[in-house]
């Protein structure tokens, strides 16, 4: 069997300020960030625990986690464990990328994204190339706002030809694009135009509860972020028995990182090993042999 594993701790701060985000230019305290370090430390002990299955994980923080060194341990770790097919995690690549060298390059990759206003696109682009010495897999990706729309063009530009450039969809405002804005997005990103799409998911099947779950710096487990209600503890093995098909209670999904689980959108065909890190199959480096299968 294969699981899909979310991690999002209790971090909640972030080293830019995005305007579209709620955790921009924020800060944890010290005793905060301790908590935040000793419930990744209880995740990567006990996923190293979980040798009976494959897993993809992908940690999706509130906030820039890996420019704390506890986070780039962790992914190292992870990365180096037999039963990880891939682990990932969202970032706005403002760390120590050398920090990286020592996890195994077939699992660890990256969902990268860029912030123009935030940092300069040299400098974004600059640790792109430090991922490419380190053969890392990763995929870019940036907010479908007009007034990037430049900018989108030129990373595209600057990026190998065999890297993925993801666009995410502004949703906030209704109609937001115009057709031609939409052709020019599906020009650069192929799948943008389901990103674009909010779906329709009450009663519909879906994996999250089953073979995908959320956990968080308490080791509570979740059906996804967008469901409430804890339905277990990794430290309670007890918790493997409320795993199990049902649909999904929310009437619609716009998240990537929870439609991609949805039953009838069948998206391991377009992202099989690589579905944490974003990266569809025709972008993907390098095959791991078995660890090609997706979620099941």
């Amino acid at each position: 069997m294969s699981r899909f594993i979310y991690y999002r701790g209790s971090l909640s701060s972030c080293n830019y300020g995005c305007p579209y985000c709620p955790f921009a230019k924020t800060s944890n305290t010290r005793a905060a960030l301790a908590v935040d370090a000793a419930g990744v430390d209880r995740f990567v002990t006990w996923m190293s625990r979980q040798t009976t299955e494959r897993h993809q994980i992908l940690f999706t923080p509130w906030g820039e986690a890996l420019i704390r060194g506890y986070y780039r341990k962790a992914l190292v770790q992870l990365s180096r464990l037999e039963q990880v097919d891939t682990v990932a995690a969202q970032t706005n690549l403002s760390f120590p990328i050398a920090d990286l060298a020592e996890a195994d390059r077939r699992r660890l990759a990256l969902w990268a994204t860029y912030h123009p206003g935030e940092t300069d696109r040299a400098t974004f682009l600059a640790q792109c190339r430090a991922l490419d010495e380190l053969q890392m897999d990763y995929s870019v990706g940036v907010v479908g706002l007009k007034e990037h729309f430049d900018e989108i063009k030129a990373v595209r530009a600057a990026l190998p030809e065999f890297r993925y450039l993801w666009i995410n969809a502004y949703k906030r405002e209704p109609d937001y694009y115009s057709e031609a804005d939409i052709a020019f997005l599906t020009e650069i990103d192929p799948w943008f135009p389901l990103n674009l799409e909010t779906y329709d998911s009450g009663d519909q099947a879906c994996r999250a509860g089953a073979s995908s779950f959320a956990v968080d710096e308490k080791g509570d487990v979740r059906r996804c972020f967008f469901i409430p209600g804890v339905i277990g503890n990794i430290e309670d093995p007890a918790f493997e028995a409320g795993l199990k098909p049902r649909p999904c209670t929310n009437a619609s999904c716009g998240c990537y990182i929870g439609y991609i689980h949805l039953a009838r959108l069948q998206l391991d065909s377009v992202y099989r090993r690589r579905l944490a890190a974003r990266i569809p199959v025709a972008y993907q480096t390098e095959p791991v042999g078995a660890e090609e299968t997706g979620p099941t």
